[in-house]
């Protein structure tokens, strides 16, 4: 048996968790900020900063103590290293840095969006070759996995992310942050849409750019406003969320035709959109590939995930060392050990 702790602080959830084997949860504990950013309407980088030193310490003791283990019996300690808010992931490593000196544990950094995509194994089998389609406030992004460890990126988006146009697109309709739940409830109960414009980019690109989108959003609502005529929020809404769904799924869909992949998985926050994942669940269902999403707290930042991936790169002899830094820009590359012992 192979217990991880994981650590997640880059952006605006401080979270422990504790994962047996890559694939049990033994305890998973979020304290969530969204009260105290609601009011700004977005993250707010120093106030997110500032939460994590108050609850790092506590959330850690917690994980422990509902896994009713001691750190002895911990075999690794993995972190966020990046991407992520430069602060933020400071204060996760740096307490990283001291669980693990403090009790000779091997240290392990994760990029995030690995992180997102190993949620998965917590829940289902990973199954290679797999696609994943990686979708949150930061990333919207299309990655062919040939072997564990191994990420090839096919698509990402050009400028906003699938989240970001959702966040951006609630301010427009006076909805509260974080505004991708109030828009996939309202696109929900709406008996009517907007026809707003499908981006799909060159003929073949798996690029995402949902930037004209939002746009589009704007001058419907301002064009409205100078005719004198009310907005309809749910109708904005729906046809909002029916342009982004059309073309995230049938994008991923080529895809995962065109790569003949065994499984296709979603990741992120963005995923935990209903409309979203009932669209993918149909497509897949009737192209007979297995589609696999975590259920709706693994798809937000949690630390168990990072656990997860945490437990296959120490699997494959990966490790870290003190000079680990926050890495806000950090890429999404393959685990090299892990591929030389192939």
């Amino acid at each position: 048996m192979t217990y991880i702790l994981g650590i997640e602080t880059s952006c605006d959830e401080t979270a422990a968790s504790i994962v047996k084997d890559g694939t049990e949860i033994i305890s998973n504990v979020v304290a969530s900020q969204i009260e105290s950013h609601k009011r700004f309407g977005g993250v707010v980088p120093e106030v997110a900063s500032r939460h994590h030193v108050e609850q790092i310490t506590l959330v850690i003791e917690e994980a422990l103590e509902r896994a009713g283990l001691t750190p002895k019996e911990l075999d690794a300690v993995a972190v966020t290293e990046g991407p992520g808010l430069v602060g933020a992931l400071l204060i996760g490593i740096q307490a990283a840095k001291a669980f693990a000196f403090a009790h000779q544990l091997p240290l392990v950094g994760v990029h995030h969006i690995a992180g997102h995509i190993y949620a998965n194994a917590l829940e289902n089998p990973m199954q290679f070759p797999l696609l994943a389609l990686v979708i949150s406030g930061g990333h919207t992004e299309l990655i062919v996995m040939q072997q564990d460890g191994h990420f090839e990126k096919i698509g990402e988006t050009r400028d906003d992310a699938a989240g970001e146009a959702y966040d951006k697109v609630a301010r427009v309709l006076s909805l509260p942050y974080p505004g991708g739940p109030h828009i996939d409830r309202l696109a929900s109960e709406s008996d009517g849409a907007v026809q707003f414009p499908r981006v799909w980019l060159e003929e073949g690109s798996y690029d995402f750019s949902f930037s004209g989108l939002k746009s589009a959003v704007i001058n419907y609502q301002h064009n409205l406003k100078q005719k004198g005529e009310e907005i309809n929020p749910a109708h904005v809404a729906a046809g909002f969320q029916q342009s982004v769904v059309e073309v995230v799924v049938e994008k991923t869909r080529r895809a995962a035709a065109q790569y003949n992949v065994r499984q296709v998985i979603a990741a992120g926050g963005v995923a935990a959109n209903r409309g979203l994942r009932a669209a993918l669940e149909q497509t897949f269902t009737e192209q007979g590939t297995p589609f696999y999403v975590p259920s709706l707290p693994l798809c937000t930042d949690n630390a168990a995930m990072i656990a997860a991936a945490g437990y296959s790169k120490y699997l494959a002899g990966e490790r870290s060392d003190y000079a680990m830094n926050g890495r806000p820009g950090m890429p999404l590359t393959s685990w090299t050990n892990q591929l030389e012992q192939k």
